[in-house]
This record gives structure tokens, sequence and C-alpha cells, in this order.
């Protein structure tokens, strides 16, 4: 489970003194705490793994925007912070679509639910990240569907 191996890698860090390493991989250990009291009242989830590829997900992605504006803003050293964070997280992302193989699986998922307009563009989005989900960047998927639909 991708749980253990954040914990494995947790101890790793800290026998082997990587101080960044060990903070970043304590954040992700403390976002998915986060998510599991969340969803104790909702009931357990059915795939653990998804969950916390979703907490992985959602953290890179608020890395990104962090770097952006970090370095928009003049402040490289948070900027290179985050970078930090942003590689450690990853490694614990399944492998990302390329835009290739992105538009590809735009377009089979348009055929096969005869998707022809904008109006179609929730079906297929949802359809997208049900088939997709955890190896794709649905913010930029949405961008290349629009293209595809219009």
């Amino acid at each position: 489970m991708l749980r253990d191996t954040i914990k494995t890698e947790t101890v790793t860090a800290m026998k082997a003194g990587d101080k960044p390493r060990v903070a970043a991989l304590r954040l992700i250990a403390a976002k998915v705490k986060d998510r599991d009291i969340e969803l104790r009242t909702k009931g357990a989830p059915d795939d653990d793994d998804a969950m916390v590829v979703d907490v992985l997900q959602k953290m890179a992605k608020q890395r990104r925007e962090s770097i952006q504006m970090y370095e928009d803003g003049g402040r490289t050293e948070l900027a290179e912070q985050e970078k930090g964070e942003l590689v450690v997280i990853e490694e614990f992302l399944p492998q990302q679509m390329d835009e290739a193989e992105t538009k590809a699986a735009i377009e089979q998922v348009k055929s096969d639910l005869g998707a022809d307009g904008m109006k179609d563009m929730g079906r297929v989005m949802g359809e997208m990240k049900a088939r997709h989900g955890q190896q794709l960047d649905m913010g930029r998927a949405s961008g290349w569907v629009k293209e595809s639909l219009a």
C-alpha cells in the first residue's frame, strides 16, 4: 500500500538525516491523516491507494501554483522549497499521461460517448476522470477537452 511506502520512506529519510525530505514526507502523512479524519463520517473509502493518490494530486497542484506565485513575486528561495516538496510528492504518484496520450484518450472517450459539442464537456470530463483519473492532470485535460469539442 502507498501509505506504508510513505511511512517506510519517512523512516529511511530520518535515518539518513535528510531533513527537507522528512519534512515533505511528514506533510504528506499529515494530509493523508486529515483526509482519513474527514472520511470517518462518510465511511472508509473502497480503495485506500486511490484516496492517497487523490491527496497527492491535490498537493502537487498546490505546489505548482505556489511555485508560480513565488517566482512571479521574486521569492526564489520559497519557490525552491516548494519544488523540493513537489519532487517528493511526485515520487509517489502514478506515471502521468503525456499530452499525446491524453489527447488520444480524449478522442476515444468522445467517440465512445458520441460527444460532438461543448454541451458534452461535463460528460466527457466525468468519463475521463473515471477512466484515467489517477494518471491525468484534470486541469490540463480540461483545456484539451474544450479545444477538442470546440
